[in-house]
């Protein structure tokens, strides 16, 4: 830890949220010191200190396990080893696919050998299943113990506005069911071996390479039955594949995907079609940490309102080009921290607030929303009485804007009362322009948006702000260059060009509008729109 830093808060500053106070934490965090703070790698304790000291320094309470600062999250790495087999077999004729060309493929049950044979193949159109909705891809096929054949995104994604499911999900702007999280959940609740999406780029929101970016490792939380709650093997396959595969079996793929965007579309089973893997499943145990804090209320501590922002990075990769190996995660997350620990400064500064602020930093983020998810497993119950999540996870430094460009937007109660805030400093709230990338769904909140808390997603890569100095079109170039160059890699540094008082007016709003919900008695609900809004519902006998 610098001298700047070491066994005491940060000075004060004279608004609530200070930009230089973002830059210093952000440069410390991104330091090389922490080695880019990977999950269980050389700089996961400096991290976690770093944060703990903040949070001490500060007066707040701890909030972790047995009334420590800290949440252990057990967490298993798997790694699909190369030089598995995998093929198709359709009316006898063998094809074999290739690994990381054909298709990318997973196991998250801790085995060490994965072998299927001949299991049939069945289209499962979207595999969606919306009762709220009337929609059912399923209509009872029992689909248990089959490999599954699934596209990406929402039923509506690519539907004409004259189709009957035009409007029925969020058309261009996806939604849950859209996500390949979704697909492999309702999976496992149907019984099914195993499923490959169908990787298309524009349903996706990515292309082939960010779906083998990970060279075949993932990260799971430890279950109790990973048997029952994971898929034998689940994972993408090239359209093209599939196309090959559907017209061997008598199938226009294209035909059978203009009928899965119809209400009345049933599972197809591919004909004398089977799919055969054998490969080797690499599995590790490790323990990483949450770090969780409380400002407790002076009249409700049981309603809580949590600030949150993921402290892991991706560590110590390959050299790039100029040799460097560590991705210092400096926007992406080190400044999302700094945003949760100046909201707690501001909080610890003024008078005690009615109910009980929580401040949570989570690992394994960028393997899955891990560390968020595991503590919404465990904390299952408190969340009835969460008032509402607010999340920083890349916020832009590019300078102070004109707007918040808002991720989700239209989704719940809070938003209304973040843009009457933002009225206040001349501000106004832009919709995420880019919905189709299904940014709501790939950050930690939606960790605890699944279990009904309503939520606000801080995130600067939905579309560019509409900044002080160049408008909207240098706001767009700060994303592009940003994710086109810095995203996940070496330069995601910190920069003294960098200009934080954007970031900071952002997590200014969700300061105010935390601290007027925190001395209220409103809870905010989600809009009858949303996907969340019946899910919330059912916890409401807690809330009266």
């Amino acid at each position: 830890m610098s001298a700047l830093f070491a066994g005491t808060a940060l000075a004060q500053s004279a608004s609530a949220i200070s930009a230089q106070r973002l830059s210093d934490i952000t440069r410390e965090l991104a330091s090389d010191p922490y080695a880019g703070r990977a999950p269980g790698g050389p700089g996961e304790q400096k991290t976690i200190d770093f944060i703990v000291g903040q949070f001490k320094a500060l007066g707040l309470k701890p909030a972790g396990d047995n009334g420590s600062w800290t949440q252990s999250v057990p967490l298993r790495r798997y790694q699909t080893k190369p030089g598995g087999d995998y093929a198709i077999s359709v009316r006898g004729q063998i094809t074999p696919l290739r690994e990381q060309t054909d298709l990318r493929i997973e196991t998250q049950q801790p085995v060490d050998q994965v072998v299927i044979k001949a299991a049939p193949l069945v289209f499962v159109g979207y595999g969606v299943s919306a009762p709220e909705r009337n929609w059912d891809d399923f209509k009872g096929v029992d689909v248990r113990g089959k490999m599954l054949l699934v596209l990406i995104n929402d039923p509506d994604f690519e539907a004409a506005a004259d189709e009957p499911v035009a409007g029925k999900f969020g058309g261009r702007a996806a939604t849950f069911y859209g996500r390949w999280v979704y697909k492999y959940e309702e999976a496992v609740r149907r019984g099914a071996l195993g499923m490959l999406i169908v990787h298309e780029t524009a349903g996706a929101a990515y292309g082939w390479s960010t779906v083998i970016a990970g060279n075949n490792e993932t990260y799971d939380v430890v279950r109790t039955n990973p048997a029952a709650e994971k898929l034998k093997l689940q994972g993408w396959i090239q359209r093209d594949q599939a196309v090959e595969l559907f017209r061997k079996a008598g199938l226009d793929f294209e035909a059978e995907k203009a009928h899965a965007r119809s209400a009345a579309f049933r599972p197809v089973e591919l004909k004398e079609a089977s799919f055969s893997a054998d490969y080797r499943n690499e599995f590790t145990t490790l323990e990483s940490r949450n770090v969780v804090a409380a400002l407790p209320g002076a009249r409700r501590p049981d309603e809580t309102i949590l600030y949150a922002a993921h402290w892991d990075g991706f560590g110590v990769g390959a050299p790039d080009a100029n040799g460097a190996v560590i991705r210092p995660g400096a926007v992406d997350d080190a400044v999302g921290v700094a945003g949760v620990i100046e909201t707690a400064r501001a909080f610890a500064a003024g008078p005690r607030p009615d109910r009980t602020i929580l401040f949570a930093a989570w690992t394994a983020e960028e393997r899955g929303l891990l560390g968020s998810e595991f503590y919404a497993q465990r904390n299952e119950p408190a969340l009835a009485k969460m008032v509402a999540n607010y999340t920083f996870d890349v916020l832009q430094t590019s300078g102070p804007s004109r707007d918040l460009v808002l991720v989700g937007a239209g989704q719940n109660e809070l938003e209304p009362e973040v843009a009457v805030i933002a009225a206040r400093y001349g501000r106004t709230i832009t919709p995420d322009p880019k919905p189709e990338r299904a940014l709501f769904y790939r950050a930690d909140h939606f960790s605890l948006a699944k279990r009904g808390v309503p939520v606000m997603l801080f995130m600067g890569l939905g579309g560019g702000a509409d900044l002080v100095n160049g408008g909207r079109a240098a706001g767009d170039r700060w994303v592009e260059d940003y994710t086109a160059r810095c995203y996940h890699q070496t330069c995601d540094r910190w920069e003294p060009t960098q200009n934080y008082q954007g970031a900071a007016d952002d997590v200014n709003l969700a300061f105010e509008a935390g601290r007027a919900l925190a001395n209220s008695t409103r809870w905010p609900d989600w809009n009858p729109s949303s996907e969340f809004k019946p899910i919330r519902a059912k916890s409401a006998a807690a809330r009266r």
